[in-house]
Order: structure tokens, then sequence, then C-alpha cells
């Protein structure tokens, strides 16, 4: 944060600068808000900024987003769209809380790390390491996409963000602050590279990966076992699972108790803990060390193991017996509240917080070999791999779910989206958003998307990968000039269309007429009336579609007609149009 000089303040100067610091927090973040205004700030937040000198060329624009035909791939009416959204993401999380509103089930991001070494510009310019606003910049950058974030999750949404040492405690407190602490999950570790560059002893080869819920309300799914210890198979308990055996049931490393310092007999061989003789172990018990050879488990405890087949003893040549416990996948010893023991059979799987994420397949080495499989070399840096995103959409997601991406980059979280459908059967949807910054969207978002869909033949592994069907829309962003012309008419109207089709997700023409039109998907019909003067023709057409119908009718006051869809009031359902897109609408078109 830099310097400021007091002494070049004027009187109201310092009284405003008084103010402000008392408002200030006593715990949390503060930063130079005033320092980092965007682009952005005047039309996406609606109070606009104070110097609009800087800034006159949004003034009075609204942001829409305008369908690139040529981008689409449809493969059937029966299924639902994914979307890719061109443009700076600021800009496409204001419309996305036009059509999407509480509607996301994940948002998983991998915003820049801001490490100074060009990987975050801010107002078209890189921020580097000596910029002394540099955090500042950063988590004001942060801060207006998370709060717009926020608005789009359901309840039961989840929040999933990559970050890295720069920033990752300035983000935990962001996010504390924005979604609550009570709504922090986990901080989990993940290897990033084998090797790294080191400070000191310490080398840095790993990120994070941060978890939020909207609410207490969001579900995890559980996950199923992949500890490679659990290799023996159990013939007599198959319902338990794997087992593995790394536990002898004596240790001297832990507290000595006499009460576990017993002889055990299996098949008439006693055994003691660290195969002592009775005379040892006479002799421990009687000097009672801190710490020494003992069993782990009670002697109940133990002959309820042993009967119940817990228990392996492991002969050797050379040395005596040694007791191990099995360790099940699917299984474990209890105890009720009469403390006796049982056998509580479990759900294969671990919690969320224990994932490794420390394996070399979730680092950016085997995400770098994912991109040249695809297009011959790495275009893009540090991506993300395929498997991490892939499980963590396995995790928070279920198969109906919408996923979003607004830092889509290589398109991981697209692909990863629709390999998990493929293995599941689900029917998941992304929704992927990326600025062009040196051609990212129009040579590798979107080419990887529309290989995986399409399918391509490998350039290093040669194999021929099929397609995973699906449609996908490709939208621009854009703006809509407030100015009463013709053409701003038109592109209002065009625009605003296909973010109510957006919203429905209903994309196919029914009625094409230029004061109201009619889409479907295959669950409901979507109308849209432009002129309130023809909502009479429109109800002709609607009495013809046997089904329901959402129905948005763009008005020059604040009035809904409901009285006038009296007679298919059954069949209708009146929805509000987002108040921002109606003014502009007012504005537009208030010297008809």
């Amino acid at each position: 944060m830099g310097k400021k000089d007091y002494s070049s303040f004027t009187k109201d100067e310092l009284i405003k600068e008084v103010e402000s610091l008392k408002k200030q927090k006593t715990y949390g973040l503060v930063w130079e808000e005033d320092k980092t205004k965007e682009n952005f700030d005047y039309y996406i937040n609606w109070d606009g900024i104070k110097n609009k000198e800087l800034f006159k060329d949004t003034e009075n624009k609204f942001p829409v987003v305008k369908e690139i035909y040529a981008n689409n791939l449809f493969f059937s009416k029966d299924s639902d769209y994914n979307l890719v959204i061109e443009g700076d993401n600021y800009h496409s999380l204001a419309v996305l809380n036009f059509t999407h509103k509480n509607s996301i089930d994940v948002i998983y991001i991998d915003p820049p790390y801001n490490t100074g070494n060009k990987d975050f510009k801010y107002n078209d310019q890189w921020v580097d390491k000596e910029d002394s606003y540099r955090h500042s910049k950063w988590l004001s950058f942060m801060e207006k996409r998370l709060k717009l974030t926020k608005d789009l999750l359901k309840k039961t949404g989840i929040l999933i963000i990559s970050i890295d040492d720069n920033e990752v405690a300035q983000l935990k407190l962001l996010c504390d602050e924005l979604f609550g602490k009570e709504n922090f999950i986990a901080l989990m570790p993940r290897l990033t590279k084998k090797g790294g560059k080191s400070s000191d002893d310490i080398s840095s080869n790993h990120d994070y990966v941060l978890i939020y819920t909207r609410t207490k309300k969001a579900v995890f799914n559980k996950i199923e076992h992949t500890d490679s210890g659990f290799k023996h198979k159990d013939e007599f308990f198959k319902e338990r699972g794997l087992y593995k055996l790394n536990q002898t049931l004596d240790y001297d490393s832990i507290q000595y108790s006499r009460s576990l310092d017993y002889e055990i007999n299996i098949g008439g061989t006693l055994m003691r803990p660290g195969g002592s003789t009775k005379q040892e172990m006479q002799k421990r018990q009687e000097k009672n060390p801190d710490r020494d050879f003992c069993w782990r488990w009670s002697k109940e405890l133990f002959d309820f193991g042993l009967k119940n087949g817990f228990v392996v003893v492991k002969e050797y040549k050379n040395k005596s017996p040694r007791i191990y416990t099995k360790t099940y996948q699917n299984a474990t010893i209890s105890e009720d509240e009469s403390n006796k023991y049982y056998v509580e059979l479990l759900p294969r799987a671990k919690a969320i917080s224990t994932i490794d994420f420390l394996d070399n397949a979730y680092s950016n080495d085997s995400a770098k070999k994912e991109l040249k499989n695809y297009f011959g070399k790495v275009m893009f840096d540090y991506p993300k791999p395929t498997k991490l995103v892939e499980e963590l959409i396995k995790i928070t997601s279920n198969k109906n779910s919408i996923i979003l991406d607004f830092f889509a980059g290589s398109g991981t979280t697209g692909d990863a989206v629709l390999k998990l459908n493929s293995e599941d059967g689900g029917k998941r949807k992304f929704i992927l958003c990326t600025n062009n910054e040196n051609g990212i969207c129009a040579q590798v978002t979107y080419p990887r998307i529309e290989k995986v869909i399409n399918g391509y033949t490998g350039f290093i592994d040669k194999l021929n990968y099929k397609g995973l069907k699906t449609n996908l829309k490709y939208y621009k962003t854009d703006f809509v000039d407030s100015k009463g012309t013709d053409k701003n008419k038109r592109k209002l109207v065009n625009e605003s269309t296909d973010m109510l089709c957006i919203k429905e997700s209903a994309f196919e023409k029914v009625v094409d007429k230029e004061e109201y039109k009619i889409f479907k998907n295959g669950k409901i019909h979507l109308g849209i009336i432009f002129d309130e003067d023809f909502v009479l023709d429109f109800i002709k057409d609607a009495k013809k579609i046997d089904n329901k119908i959402n129905v948005y009718v763009f008005s020059l006051d604040a009035s809904v007609p409901e009285d006038e869809f009296e007679e298919i009031k059954d069949k209708v359902n009146l929805c509000p149009i987002p108040e921002v897109i109606l003014q502009v609408y007012r504005r537009v078109f208030k010297n008809d």
C-alpha cells in the first residue's frame, strides 16, 4: 500500500480521510479501494463511478451477449445447451446475473495468481511486483467478481477456487467476509509439479484448492477410496471390501499401560508385546515405564477382533511371529452405548478434506500432456489437469448440475464435465467464460471443447477419441447504447431475446414475429412480447401450444398486463424482466 502525503491534503480531504479510517474494520481485509476502479465499473456497478470523464465511452451502455452462430454445435433437440461466452468475465458475470441468478450448482475458478510475472492485468495493464497497489488491485478485482458470483449460486451451491501462496491468505479472508466463515469447507494443497524452485530448503511445488458453500444446505458427495494399500481380499467377509495390513498390534512408541501388556494365546502359541519373554514382560510391568512395548488393543477388543476376522498372525523364519490388524475399506470395529463391540459396515468413501491432491495425476505436468495431445504443443501457461476438476465436480455436483467457470482458460472445466457425464450418464451442463487475450478463446478454449464434442486424434498417443456429443451455444459480450435509434432498438430486442432464451434454455423457434416470439425446449415454452399492443395476437398463437409457457412482456411503464392473459391464465406463467433491462428498454423506446 502506497504512503500518503497528508501535508498536501485540504481540510475537507483530511476530514474525509478520517471518516473513512473510522469506518474501516479492526479485523479482516482493508485495501485501497479508491485506487482500484475498473473500466467496467460504470456499466456493471449500476451506481457508476465518480470520475465519468475517464470512461466517457461507457456511459449509458448496457451489457448483453450476442450469439456467434458459426461456432454453435448442435446434436439433439432433446438435449440442453452448454455455453461458451467470450469477453471480460466481469461483463459476463453481469449478464449471467440476468440469466442464471440463484441457478448455478458449482463454480470452479482458477483466477490469476498475482505473482507479479505478467499473469494479472488490471485496466489492460500488467500488474508487476513493483506496483504499490498490486494486492489492492487484485483484491478489488476478485471482490467485484465474487460478489456477482455469490448471487449466481443456489442455496446449495459450492464455490471452488485454485490459488497459490501469493494471495491465498488474502483470498481466504475475502471469502470469509463475502460467504461467511461458517461456510468455509477446506483449504487443500495440490502438487503442481514434481520438482520446483526452492526458497532455502523448501520446494515451491504446490498450490491450493479453497472451497466454500453458499449456505449450510450444500451437500457433498462421498468419493471412492483410492488408497493403493488396500490390496488384500477377504474370502470370508467380502462385504467389508479389500483390506490392508500396515499396523502391528504391538508398539513401543505409544504410552505404556500395564492393562495393555498381556499374553495372547493363538493356537497354543503364547505371544507377548515386542516378542518379549515372560520374564522380560514381568520386569516391564514392575517398572511401568512411560513408553515401552504394549498392545494397542485391550484384551476384550483383541478377543472380539480375533473372533471376527480383524487379526492376522504373520510367521517369520528368523524372528518371532507378529500380530497385525486389518484395516478394511468398508468396515470397522465400533462400540455401542453399553460398551459392547460390534462390526460396523461403512460406505466406501472418505471425507472431502482428506482427498490426496499431492498425486502427480493432479499436477500441471499432467495438464500439459493433455494440451499437447490436443494441439501438439502447450498453448496455455499453467493449465489445470482434467482429473483435478473432474474429481472436484464429482464431489460437489449431482448429475443434473450446472457448472460455471468464469476463468475458463484452456477449457479444462468443460472437458471435465463432458467426460464425467460420459462416465456416469449425467446431464451436467457447463458455462465457460473467458476473454480472448492472445487468442486464448478462439485458439484454445473453443477448439479444445469442439474436439471433445466432435472427436479427435491425439497428437501424442495417436489414438482416435470418440466425440462426446452435446449441444453448445457460443456468445460474445456486447453492449447496447441507450440512445433511441432504430439500430439500438433492434439490437436491444435481439440481444435481450438471446439472454431470455439462455435464462430458460429454450432456443428452438416456434413463432417468429416482429412484435413477439415463442421458443421451446424439451420441457417448456418461452414467450417474449416486445410490444404490449400485440398481447391479443400472442394469445391466439399461444392457444395452439399444448404446454406451459413462461411469458416475458416488455413495457414502457412498471405494470404487467395480467388481466389481458385472463383467458389463458392456466397456460401462462408471467415472468418479470430484470428491471435494469427494462430501464434501458424504456430509454431506447421512449420517443415512440
